[in-house]
């Protein structure tokens, strides 16, 4: 439905004095829904638009980062159908593997239980249940924001439909020989009990302990340096660069592990830095993954010392403590032997950190299943470079790239018992088998499924095509993929952009997933510090929308969007914008009252007058700019030419020029009443993606049409009238100017004074009445005598301040301003005047000068004119 088809009933001005968000937006919202505005047809003629939503988790609630990304794609959405489009944005939830399993291991541990004391089928059904009853917590949130998504589409990643999708790639990459079962070094989170992938860890400066440790005897002895002395009992060999004089007579000896009764080989390694530490190093295979690369290539053995939980196994007088505990332990038994060279505390250095629950991470040998993303990568990397995905802002691709085209291969077996159980079987006889979605698993004594799910970023690999049916070749599938635009943070580009890239590209035999990625920052205070519940800077968007409304909170965080950099924001900006949202209200219901209206066709452009030229010119500007901001994924921009244009072109100058046009009446105020009607049916037009309510009850109640989400977006008409833009910036400087004055004479807003108006000649005169009326000056009386003369435009503006003026302090004001106007031109005339200066400086440099100095004589010449107007003190 277009602006052109909805049913127009006849317009009313009964709008409430005051605008109360409370009691508009909700009812709005159902009733978009109600009426399926955001329901896409897959049937439709219409070109497609179509954007998913970064599935939040299930576990989680809205915050200002979801709030920020969400307004801004729900603006795109919005415009688009309002284009025309067969708009889809669509919703759904991740089932956040791990962060789920938590909640409700937390909810057994409140009861006494385990989730083994449940069984895992159990367990699984226990989750289900927590999801039903608090997850999604989230969906009802994104409804208070005005989030237009197509709910009839809503998704989960363990829905059926998308874990047969799961099913369908895991089969099908297996059997490309894209997946692959190995034994190698992970991450491991000792709390969360889990692989986690490399960019699930967290790196940060930690307070540790750096301790030398002598390994052998006398001249067969060496120095190793290690900030995790607990590992030693696993090391199996010592490293050093074959080309170090130093050792090279050790190379290929045995030397005495200190603590054990074992003797480890010194080999030789150009992995090692000689001019590292001492240029020796402890390997420990079985705990470290450079040590791991340096025992596959010397076939050292890999000694596992740490059970799960980050407990000691070896056998001896550490076992059984924590990780932590036999560090000291070790330390001290090093010490006690006269082992310790060196040690050093506190010694900074960068460790690694589950993300999740911030538990360091520990390096584990562990068999574990891996995606090859050599092939997958190299497709994601080319569909950016040959131009098929953009990347915006562009600058970004640098970091998109990085990532790419350096991936190491991806583990994606958790252990975990919430998520897509790995859909591997294996036999009694040590048979594997691959299970498709349509094939029946194996059976008989000894069949058994892999106890690991996959990886949650597994399932949301496939969001863009899952989500519209993939595998199948459904309608929605063949209508809205390729998607259009993925927005979303930069800081995900890592765990979520890449994989999407890999995977659509590979499911959907090279089609991307979609056609442009357009970065976000990060929502930060306003002082630019990052939110967190430690700094107590943490802002729940629905307490500002409960105090200033959506609108208000929607406006603010779009205020802030530029392209790929960081959104600060503060609770002043949020009021802000919530006066702008009653300033549209008053204002709007003030036109109404006053005759402004969409009734009838607008009048030629011969029968308006110049102040009606001039706001349809601006109009037609702001629509252009508008439309090329928002091409350019460019929010800030949009939003600041919308306020400039709403508060200060249409309400603060149009509105109140017009006002002696309204008071007239006649046809003049008719005229004036249908463009100001045709200003505020764009305006609300224009606003509508990013303020959705009050526009929607501004226009409907103006226009008297259905509803402003299935208006048509307005077009540039391409009307300009510069003669007309001139004309009114004429009239806006001498209202400027001599607002100026009166307050640096400290006359209040409201108080009248006598004043002649030389207009004769000029452009201004057809507007005196209205400069009159904008600056509360009288006609001249009698007795006039002029006690000010302000030259401004062309024209002269003469004032009797009898007895209101204070000529002393204006001569002061006066003199300051023609001190600094000598000044400035003391300056410019210095620089010109300096031939090496001139020499060097780039010709746009010394044009400014040149304009700078036409411009201080110019100040020069009309303050001292006023200056010698004004009567002797």
């Amino acid at each position: 439905m277009t602006e052109n088809t909805q049913q127009q009933t006849a317009a009313t001005t009964e709008l409430p004095t005051q605008y109360t968000p409370a009691e508009v937006e909700g009812p709005l919202y159902e009733r978009w829904v109600d009426r399926g505005y955001f329901t896409a047809d897959a049937k439709s003629e219409k070109p497609p638009y179509t954007i998913v939503i970064p599935p939040p988790n299930v576990t989680g609630s809205l915050h200002l980062g979801h709030a920020f990304q969400h307004t801004l794609m729900d603006a795109l959405t919005r415009r688009k159908r309002m284009q025309g489009f067969e708009s889809l944005w669509l919703p759904g939830m991740d089932h956040a593997g791990i962060a789920t399993q938590n909640k409700v291991e937390q909810q057994l541990a409140e009861e006494g239980k385990s989730r083994h004391d449940l069984g895992r089928e159990e367990f699984v059904e226990r989750v289900w249940q927590w999801k039903e009853e608090y997850g999604g917590k989230i969906l009802g949130q994104m409804r208070r924001l005005g989030d237009g998504v197509d709910w009839s589409r809503e998704r989960f990643t363990m829905d059926e439909g998308l874990s047969r999708a799961v099913q369908t790639i895991f089969k099908k990459l297996y059997d490309d020989e894209l997946i692959y079962r190995a034994e190698r070094i992970i991450n491991w989170c000792p709390r969360c009990l889990t692989a986690i992938s490399d960019i699930e860890v967290e790196y940060q400066e930690d307070a540790g302990e750096l301790v030398s440790i002598r390994y052998g005897e006398g001249e067969d002895s060496l120095v190793v340096a290690t900030t995790r002395a607990e590992t030693m009992l696993g090391d199996t060999a010592v490293a050093v660069h074959p080309d170090d004089e130093r050792y090279r007579h050790l190379i290929g000896k045995q030397i005495k592990l200190p603590l054990t009764d074992r003797t480890i080989p010194v080999v030789a390694d150009t992995h090692v830095d000689p001019e590292f530490g001492t240029g020796a190093v402890k390997v420990t295979p079985a705990h470290d993954p450079n040590d791991f690369a340096i025992g596959q290539r010397h076939g050292l053995p890999s000694l596992t010392v740490m059970d799960e939980h980050g407990v000691i196994t070896v056998h001896g007088p550490f076992l059984g403590l924590d990780r932590f505990e036999a560090r000291s332990a070790v330390v001290g038994a090093l010490r006690e032997q006269g082992r310790i060279v060196a040690e050093k505390r506190p010694y900074m250095h960068s460790v690694g950190h589950c993300s999740r629950c911030r538990t360091t991470v520990e390096p584990r040998l562990s068999m574990q299943w891996w995606v090859n993303v050599k092939p997958l990568a190299k497709a994601a990397g080319d569909a950016v470079r040959d131009g098929r995905v953009k990347i915006h802002p562009e600058d970004m691709s640098k970091r998109y790239f990085d990532w790419v085209d350096n991936m190491n291969d991806w583990c994606i077996s958790r252990q975990l018992w919430w998520g897509h159980r790995i859909p591997i079987w294996y036999g009694p006889d040590g048979e594997i088998v691959c299970v498709g979605p349509d094939e029946q698993p194996p059976t008989g004594e000894g069949w058994h499924q892999d106890t690991d799910v996959l990886d949650t970023w597994f399932s949301s690999g496939l969001w863009p095509f899952s989500t519209l049916g993939w595998p199948e070749k459904t309608p929605d599938l063949e209508k809205f993929y390729s998607t259009d635009v993925l927005l979303t943070g930069h800081d995900i580009i890592f765990f979520w952009v890449a994989r999407m890239m890999m995977f659509g590209l590979y499911a959907m035999d090279g089609q991307v997933p979609f056609t442009t990625i357009a970065l976000t920052g990060l929502v930060r205070d306003e002082r630019g510090k990052k939110m967190s519940k430690s700094f107590g800077n943490v802002v729940d968007p629905l307490d500002w929308m409960d105090k200033y409304g959506s609108d208000a909170v929607r406006f603010t965080l779009a205020k802030g969007a530029n392209p790929g950099t960081d959104v600060p924001i503060g609770e002043d900006w949020v009021q802000a914008s919530r006066n702008f949202a009653n300033k549209i209200w008053n204002a709007t219901r003030f036109a109404m009252m006053n005759g402004a209206t969409t009734e009838g066709e607008l009048p030629p452009a011969e029968k308006l007058s110049a102040t009606d030229r001039w706001i349809l010119s601006r109009l037609n500007t702001t629509v252009a700019q508008v439309d090329a901001y928002y091409d350019d994924f460019q929010f800030a921009k949009l939003s600041e030419a919308l306020y400039h244009f709403a508060w200060d072109e249409v309400f603060d100058w149009y509105v109140e020029l017009s006002k002696t046009t309204f008071f007239a009446g006649g046809e003049g105020a008719k005229v004036s009443g249908r463009v100001l009607g045709e200003v505020l049916d764009v305006l609300m037009r224009l606003l509508h993606p990013v303020m959705p309510f009050v526009t929607e009850t501004l226009w409907t109640t103006l226009t008297g049409r259905e509803s402003i989400v299935v208006a048509e977006w307005p077009a540039d008409s391409g009307f300009r009238d510069e003669a007309a833009e001139r004309e009114i910036e004429l009239v806006q400087q001498v209202v400027t100017e001599v607002r100026r004055f009166r307050s640096d004479q400290g006359l209040q807003p409201g108080q009248k004074v006598p004043a002649r108006l030389d207009l004769a000649g000029t452009a201004l005169a057809p507007h005196e009445a209205a400069i009159r009326q904008l600056l509360r000056l009288q006609p001249e009386g009698e007795g006039f005598a002029a006690t000010a003369s302000l030259p401004v435009a062309g024209a002269t503006v003469a004032l009797d301040l009898s007895g209101t003026i204070d000529v002393a302090a204006e001569r002061k004001r006066l003199a300051k301003d023609l001190a600094a106007a000598e000044k400035e031109k003391a300056q410019a005339e210095g620089k010109l005047g300096n031939e090496a200066f001139l020499a060097k400086a780039p010709d746009n440099v010394v044009d400014k000068i040149r304009t700078r100095l036409a411009k201080a004589d110019e100040d020069i010449a009309r303050v001292q004119a006023q200056l010698d107007r004004l009567p002797q003190a």
